[in-house]
């Protein structure tokens, strides 16, 4: 889950229903995080980005998000304008249960909402009235909610120009949802812990370069590494043996190109690029996961719980692997290791 210390005007344990106001505009790249429980007797409850607070009249609903549980489980998003509501559009593939916690992470993008539950994409809304007219944030049925959060775009490029902070959990604390679509030949080796997480920031004056670099104690065998992006152009994810200085693997989504290049880079040399891929999984602006396995033969790579790839290993020291480096044009949010 993101870290409460990177979101903004933080709500803590709010009444349902509750209503209250924005305090900034919603511009692309804004992050709306909410995290809650649902009892066990819950039918149904909704989040919505609203015009107003009226009543009667009832203001109007730009992003209306609806889980319900009655029937057939799904989440219902729609649009009120001047009291009518616009057609639905439903999602059945559910990630909430009840008498479970979640989380919620809304991201305002410059054509539509994108919403993740639990660390996982769960579905895309276009605008049907722009979201600078959102200024009230609604929650309303069978819900319990822990805590309301905002990181504004404004504070996305702030943390590009700065030291960006990055939460670490151990395996106990990941949730597990959203890894279900991923292979994995998981054997019986030690679950290995990250000892330390540096991050640092490179003076860019056009594309706010991040750099962040994390330091392993690895087993590489045992390693799964999830990550958390705002994603803008292109971005490199290397993990590095520290003795060699020898890349094991080189993973660069393009967006420009829609290319996803994998490589290593050996006994200071590159070797052959690999570019074939399904589907390209990555868009500009876009909030996104991507785990990345090692297994005995291959690295395996998933992109909102989705697998996407396998790159079979070029360098055999696998155990030697102590170093995971992040930069390009990226905000990243967070990074788990279990």
């Amino acid at each position: 889950m993101l870290s409460l210390n990177n979101l903004q005007n933080v709500i803590y344990n709010p009444i349902i229903p509750y209503v209250g106001t924005i305090p900034e505009q919603l511009e692309p790249g804004t992050l709306i995080v909410i995290r809650g429980h649902v009892p066990g007797d819950s039918d149904r409850f909704q989040v919505d980005l609203q015009c107003g607070s009226s009543v009667n009249p009832r203001a109007d609903v730009v992003f209306h998000f609806n889980p319900r549980f009655k029937r057939t489980n799904c989440i219902v998003c729609n649009t009120l304008k001047n009291e009518k509501w616009g057609r639905e559009e439903i999602t059945y593939d559910m990630p909430f249960r009840k008498e479970k916690s979640f989380e919620i992470v809304m991201m305002v993008l410059k054509d539509k909402f994108q919403v993740a539950v639990n660390g996982k994409h769960t579905l895309l809304y276009a605008h049907r009235i722009s979201p600078k007219k959102i200024d009230t944030l609604g929650i309303y049925g069978k819900v319990s909610i822990h805590s309301v959060g905002f990181s504004f775009s404004s504070d996305l490029r702030s943390a590009q120009a700065s030291t960006l902070e990055v939460a670490v959990l151990n395996g106990e604390d990941a949730p597990s949802a959203g890894m279900s679509q991923f292979p994995s030949n998981r054997g019986d080796t030690d679950k290995i812990v990250p000892r330390t997480v540096c991050t640092k920031s490179k003076g860019s004056t056009a594309h706010h370069t991040l750099t962040c670099a994390k330091i392993l104690p690895i087993n590489c065998l045992s390693k799964l590494t999830k990550f958390y992006f705002f994603c803008l152009k292109s971005f490199n994810v290397d993990l590095i043996s520290g003795k060699s200085k020898d890349i094991a693997l080189h993973l660069n989504p393009r967006l420009n190109s829609k290319a996803f290049i994998r490589n290593s880079f050996l006994q200071e040399s590159w070797g052959e690029e690999e570019r074939n891929i399904t589907c390209f999984p990555f868009s500009p602006g876009m909030y996104f996961e991507m785990i990345i396995y090692c297994d005995v033969k291959e690295f395996k790579v998933a992109v909102n719980g989705v697998h996407s790839l396998e790159y079979k290993h070029r360098f055999k020291e696998l155990p030697s692997i102590d170093t995971l480096e992040v930069d390009g044009d990226i905000q990243l949010l967070e990074v788990r290791s279990w």
